[in-house]
């Protein structure tokens, strides 16, 4: 019988984490570049060359694709003839795995997991515990499937009972619109079908880890009612016009993948997940020898991305710029942002406006006059860099502030990701403010346009703390106006009705 060590699965489980920290699966990266190439939206392509680029430098770098380093998920599938060396519990040890590859000073990532979340939110610090799904099969051997999942995918997650009769098909088709542009598409959808309600959504979950083959599925063609509704699902999924970061376009989703389990005769759970454009997950295996070998792919595998929108974009001085002009960008324009910014999430909104609510005002470090917010919780600097890993979190949680953020403090503009919601909108156009979008899973490329960085308020909230950025050319796209007009809103339908014109979808 094996005898598994437990310093094996500990360092094999952290050494997981920072190889998919920085290394995107390649089956990806080829899915993306192929909707890249054939891509005819401007707007979606321009996000697609963002993602390319930020993930051939992030294998380059060793350093992390996205700032939301994620919540750490494992599935183990534990042979029943492995021993263990010592009384450490297989979750002690995963834990234990996933603080050394968090703290690793030579790429920290971002810890981002809160304890008592429905009390005082505290961040852990270490990442962890992570989620950890556990199965005895038979064997010798411990198969392990890691993901770590960002928040903007993960809060994207839908479920329903649906009736035996109902279409799960047409249930998609409803219910991704509702999803938003906040999991990054493009990306994967994991869809779980049977069991129970809580069955169906680890189903969803575990699907994910499985590679994009859809391309194969359909040279070959269908053999079963599984591999059908994956076919159905990813034609109605991209005839939508989403597209890359909501911005409209002709792919929205790369795969489909589908895990099923037997159900009750009156009950059809169905869980939707959507895998961003971050996606990160590995496979290994443990068999009493040592710990897991992770062969890094080469470099050569990434293709050769070239993106300039200097031509086009319009340059913006961020220390001098006007409402009047302002008044002047539109939708689904590229400004390249030069100057400072200061950034702010959740919690900092949440106390700026207690703050001021009680009379004390702003801390003093902190002027958002005249003024863009950035939506970020960054990844802490290693080496010599600035700032680590800097993209946008998702804006729509912010909507709820914006009001009165906009009233009490001076701010003209917001930076995020993804869209917003009618109150965001609203209060951007009450306010004759404007949102800029930057892209999602393109962080590590974002913080190559900080120049500058430092904490000028809040340093006990950790990533959420409220820093000031000196960027240079940064890019970003104009998605909500003056005006009010959303890009995701006018982007999407625009080319769902071209799909629709152009490359009629078979509904079966």
């Amino acid at each position: 019988m094996p005898i598994i060590r437990s310093e094996h699965l500990i360092q094999s489980v952290a050494d997981a984490l920072q190889y998919i920290s920085y290394y995107h699966p390649l089956d990806f990266v080829k899915a993306v570049n192929e909707a890249y190439e054939k891509e005819e939206s401007p707007a979606a392509k321009d996000a697609m060359a963002q993602i390319l680029i930020n993930s051939r430098l992030c294998a380059e770098g060793k350093r992390p694709i996205c700032q939301d380093t994620g919540i750490v998920t494992v599935f183990l599938k534990i042979g029943m003839k492995v021993e263990w060396e010592d009384g450490m519990s297989v979750s002690e040890m995963v834990n234990e795995g996933v603080r050394r590859a968090y703290l690793l000073p030579d790429n920290v990532l971002r810890a981002s997991i809160l304890d008592d979340p429905a009390g005082a939110r505290t961040n852990t610090k270490d990442n962890t515990p992570a989620v950890i799904h556990m199965d005895l099969i038979p064997g010798n051997t411990i198969e392990v499937n890691l993901a770590a999942k960002g928040g903007g995918s993960e809060n994207k997650a839908k479920m329903a009972m649906l009736d035996p009769s109902d279409s799960i098909v047409d249930w998609v088709e409803r219910t991704l619109p509702t999803m938003g542009a906040g999991w990054c598409p493009p990306g994967m959808l994991g869809i779980g079908v049977g069991g129970t309600a809580e069955k169906a959504v680890l189903l969803a979950k575990e699907s994910l880890l499985g590679p994009i083959d859809i391309h194969e599925l359909r040279e070959r063609g269908p053999t079963n009612r599984i591999e059908e509704l994956r076919l159905e699902i990813i034609d109605r999924a991209n005839a939508l016009g989403i597209g890359a970061q909501g911005l409209g376009g002709l792919t929205t989703v790369l795969d489909v993948k589908i895990l099923d389990y037997p159900t009750h005769a009156a009950s059809l759970p169905v869980a939707m997940i959507p895998n961003c454009a971050a996606t990160r997950h590995v496979h290994f295996s443990l068999d009493g020898t040592g710990v897991a070998e992770l062969v890094p792919p080469s470099l050569e595998e990434w293709p050769e991305i070239t993106w300039d929108v200097g031509p086009r974009a319009r340059k913006v001085n961020l220390d001098t710029v006007t409402r009047e002009e302002i008044s002047q960008w539109r939708p689904g324009e590229t400004l390249l942002l030069s100057g400072t910014i200061i950034t702010g999430r959740d919690a900092a909104h949440k106390r700026i406006l207690g703050m001021m609510d009680s009379g004390d005002g702003l801390p003093e470090s902190v002027n958002f006059e005249n003024k863009f917010i950035y939506y970020v919780g960054p990844v802490d600097p290693v080496r010599n860099e600035v700032i680590g890993p800097a993209g946008p979190t998702t804006a729509t949680r912010m909507d709820k502030f914006t009001d009165a953020l906009l009233s009490k403090t001076g701010l003209i503009g917001m930076i995020g990701k993804a869209e917003r919601g009618p109150t965001g909108i609203e209060a951007i156009k009450k306010h004759s403010a404007v949102y800029l979008m930057a892209v999602g899973g393109a962080a590590y490329l974002v913080s190559k346009a900080i120049r500058k960085a430092r904490v000028v308020a809040f340093e006990d909230l950790g990533m959420e703390a409220i820093h000031e950025f000196e960027v240079h050319e940064m890019p970003v796209t104009v998605a909500v106006d003056v005006n009010g007009t959303s890009v995701h809103q006018t982007g999407p339908a625009l080319w769902k009705q071209k799909i629709a014109e152009e490359l009629p979808i078979e509904v079966r």
